[in-house]
């Protein structure tokens, strides 16, 4: 092949809008970047499975791979899972190079598909000085992966809406509903909830759950197949490519 080719990594779940949401985005990334080819493989609940898919680029004479994780922020999944289930796989496949790139966040093109998503659900320029916004996040309990979130809502603070909080769906606090009142206790009128998570599944839900429950104005949908998104993507993409190239002619 005369490109890397392009392995999407992905979570999982249970809930069919996942993968469905992950499979859209990767053929938004083959739309934008003809001739590259773009595989998707995920962790756990859904097929096909990293190893898989990186046996089968082997056998198809593949030499080089660059494995791209479909994560906000270096977390968990991030720092050790796919480390590992590409460490065994190096082990497998010597003559396979696999490079790990970067996860997606932060990015201004991640700001730029919640702008998108919220102005689609109705946000007008003329809103932003009086709306009170929430971004949710998935939630993590590396501090690392925290601090990425409370740095975004700073940044997101200075772009015009009269205030910012960060919230999160699990393992961490404060929970989107209590985010949506505490916004209302400080007079607050209008709240939007912006859920930063890639694809639909069960924190997602949890997200819009509490933005109901607390009576959020506004809840947008989450970030899914956005062409802001897809060119992100290929961003990390050429970012590792450059390093493998350095690497190589080091």
């Amino acid at each position: 092949m005369s490109h890397p080719a392009l392995l999407v990594i992905a979570h999982g779940s249970r809930d069919p809008r996942h993968a469905a949401t992950v499979h859209a985005l990767t053929e938004r990334v083959r739309a934008q970047r003809p001739g590259l080819r773009v595989e998707t493989a995920f962790l756990e609940f859904n097929a096909p499975s990293v190893p898989r898919v990186l046996e089968r680029l082997a056998a198809e004479g593949a030499d080089e791979v660059i494995a791209l994780p479909l994560l906000l922020t270096r977390a968990f999944h991030a720092k050790t899972d796919i480390p590992s289930v590409l460490r065994e796989a190096r082990a497998r496949l010597p003559r396979l190079h696999i490079r790990q790139a970067d996860v997606l966040g932060p990015s201004p093109l991640l700001n730029a598909t919640l702008g998108r998503r919220l102005r689609e659900a109705g946000v007008r320029p003329g809103d932003i000085p009086r709306t009170g916004l929430v971004l949710a996040s998935a939630g993590s309990s590396d501090p690392e992966a925290i601090a990425v979130i409370a740095e975004i809502a700073r940044e997101l603070r200075h772009t015009g809406w009269c205030a910012v909080r960060p919230a999160f769906a699990s393992a961490s606090l404060p929970r989107t509903e209590d985010a949506v009142r505490a916004l209302r206790a400080e007079g607050v009128d209008r709240v939007a909830v912006a859920p930063y998570v890639i694809a639909p599944g069960r924190l997602p839900d949890r997200i819009a759950a509490g933005a109901e429950a607390a009576g959020a104005d506004v809840l947008a949908d989450v970030l899914g197949p956005a062409p802001e998104l897809a060119r992100l993507l290929l961003e990390r993409y050429d970012e590792a490519r450059v390093l493998v190239g350095a690497s190589l002619s080091a």
